[in-house]
């Protein structure tokens, strides 16, 4: 018969919390985003380059600042303007394409992560 796998010693694993998939689905959205609003909202030469870009942009800052195990450590408060700044980018990338329902309850829902992310990595 074989182990559990989480009752190996020695191995170290994360406990992933329901708040950790919202981050998740958070940063997939946000990428998403702007993928469509790139490819949507831009004239032919510029949609190519804006809707692959961005995202690339957002999945590069994310892992040089924000990831788990981040390139780069920050200030918990630098953390949090970057984090920001990624939200307020999606959040009026939504407005541009005349959705800003999705928008604010995008913006909602990624800013009430965060807020309840950092409280909990601050403790």
């Amino acid at each position: 018969m074989s182990q559990d796998p989480a009752s190996v010693p020695g191995v170290d694993r994360p406990n992933i919390t329901a708040l950790d998939i919202v981050r998740s689905v958070v940063l997939i959205v946000a990428v998403g985003t702007l993928a469509l609003w790139g490819f949507a909202l831009w004239p032919f030469p510029w949609n190519v380059v804006i809707g692959i870009g961005a995202p690339l942009v957002v999945i590069l800052v994310w892992a040089l600042f924000l990831s788990p195990r981040p390139v780069l450590r920050l200030h918990p408060f630098l953390r949090v303007v970057v984090e920001l700044l990624i939200y307020v980018g999606v959040t009026i990338a939504w407005w541009l394409m005349d959705q800003p329902i999705i928008g604010t309850a995008f913006a909602v829902v990624a800013v009430g992560a965060g807020v309840v992310s950092g409280r909990r990595r601050i403790r």
